[in-house]
């Protein structure tokens, strides 16, 4: 079996793509059932964020697997397969892997170095477990992205090559003026109570807004994260820093129209599937107003209607715009380290799988040399039934020695060659040497599966 990602994202399609082929969370479930169901794929699992929808899986076929997972991403987001295609990208073993170890350092991200994508991966991988999708492969792979992806956090400063995608949208708004000065005594308006909108909303906090009004399709969501910006040091679970505790408060989704026409900056991330401010309610919040609008939808699809661009008085930044911003932003040195550890960690993934592919091998040769012994002994007992206690025990383990020190030095040579590239092969060597029964491999690859599942479920 072999590593397959297929996806597109804001390096490989436009906005207007991305928009429509952006998955529910309902969706995305279904999307891995029928991966699953499918017969080139063993287990399987989905990146889906605001930029990227990504599908990874184990298959045995690479160009089934190919045609099945285009096909499955196509029937699943509603957009053609022959509209879809031009933009998916196919990544295959070791490349794709890089793919993921580059993904969650950043350097994939639209904003480079941005950290969120870290725990969008968590949720990619929990989701695969919770449906029983991901397997010993995909566990092994997003649990040591995460660990790639914090590494080079630690280690570099990838953060200063670019901010959280919320920080980058804020200061495209404030057009060369600190956040800070900008946002100082504004009124905003947060439109969602998810991840990126409580984010949105700590970050307003944390830069001096006055007051900060939530809407959301549930109340309680909206009233639980005003109630935390309005605690002194008040900071939502996932972003940073803390802040003074501003004054905020909750509404239903029926108030944006009234609120949109106090608000001084807006921010929307949501799920809905069409907009939620039209071109027709902007125009009406700012009729007579002096004071300019400043708009942020982070939303894939899109929250706000792109004719907000066109509105006197408004401005609008959005994921379109955000890309092509960031396209010029500087590349801090740093980006080099990063790469370097992601290639390291490339390789070093690489090498465990493959040394963890012969090990059922080895594991099942041990077994038959283990039964080749106890049947001897058997036999020599039957043969010379005067033997003491003493004397058996003794046979035995120098029987046990015997076989130890013969298989000691090819086992542990195998499993060298079996680490280096092109060493797969090495296992099926194994197996027809030795004549080894391909079930008893198979059982032990099982159990090992079923103790990393429970070992990986732990983790997350």
């Amino acid at each position: 079996m072999s590593l397959l990602v297929v996806g597109l994202s804001h390096r490989s399609a436009p906005v207007s793509i991305l928009e429509r082929a952006a998955l529910a969370a309902d969706t995305q479930a279904k999307l891995l059932q029928d991966t699953l169901a499918a017969e080139p794929a063993a287990e399987g699992t989905v990146l889906a964020t605001c930029n990227r929808i990504e599908l990874y899986a184990d298959v045995d076929k690479f160009h089934a697997g190919v045609a099945e997972l285009s096909t499955l991403l196509a029937q699943h987001s509603g957009v053609g397969l022959d509209e879809l295609t031009p933009y998916l990208y196919v990544h295959y073993e070791d490349r794709a892997v890089h793919h993921l170890f580059s993904v969650a350092c950043g350097l994939d991200s639209m904003v480079v170095g941005e950290g969120q994508i870290l725990g969008q991966i968590k949720d990619a991988l929990a989701l695969g477990q919770d449906l029983h999708t991901a397997g010993r492969l995909l566990n092994d792979l997003f649990q040591q992205a995460l660990r790639v992806g914090k590494r080079a956090h630690s280690e570099t400063g990838i953060d200063r090559a670019g901010q959280s995608l919320v920080t980058f949208g804020l200061e495209q708004l404030a057009d060369g003026t600190d956040v800070d000065t900008w946002a100082k005594g504004k009124k905003a308006l947060v439109i969602g109570a998810g991840s990126m909108s409580s984010l949105a909303a700590a970050t307003l906090a944390r830069s001096g807004v006055s007051d900060i009004v939530i809407a959301n399709r549930t109340l309680a969501r909206a009233e639980r994260l005003a109630q935390i910006l309005s605690e002194p040091g008040g900071t939502p679970r996932g972003s940073s820093g803390g802040g003074a505790g501003v004054s905020a408060h909750a509404v239903e989704m029926v108030a944006v129209g009234d609120e949109l026409t106090r608000a001084d900056v807006v921010v929307s991330c949501t799920g809905a599937t069409g907009l939620v401010l039209t071109g027709d309610d902007i125009e009406t919040a700012v009729q007579g107003r002096r004071a300019p609008l400043a708009l942020l939808d982070l939303a894939m699809p899109r929250d706000i209607d792109a004719a907000a661009h066109r509105i006197p008085g408004v401005r609008l930044v959005d994921i379109e715009s955000l890309a092509e911003a960031s396209a010029d932003a500087p590349m801090a040195a740093d980006v080099d380290r990063v790469r370097g550890i992601v290639a390291d960690e490339v390789a070093a993934f690489g090498a465990a799988q493959r040394a963890a592919h012969i090990t059922p091998t080895v594991v099942a040769l041990r077994t038959m040399a283990a039964d080749v012994v106890a049947g001897e002994v058997a036999r020599l007992e039957g043969r010379l039934p005067d033997l003491d206690d003493k004397q058996r025990a003794e046979i035995t383990q120098t029987v046990r020695r015997v076989v130890d020190k013969l298989l000691h030095a090819p086992t542990v040579r195998v499993k060298q060659l079996a680490s280096e590239p092109g060493g797969a092969g090495y296992a099926d060597a194994l197996r027809t040497l030795f004549d080894l029964d391909p079930e008893t491999v198979a059982s032990v690859s099982r159990a090992d599966l079923n103790d990393a599942d429970v070992k990986n479920r732990g983790r997350v």
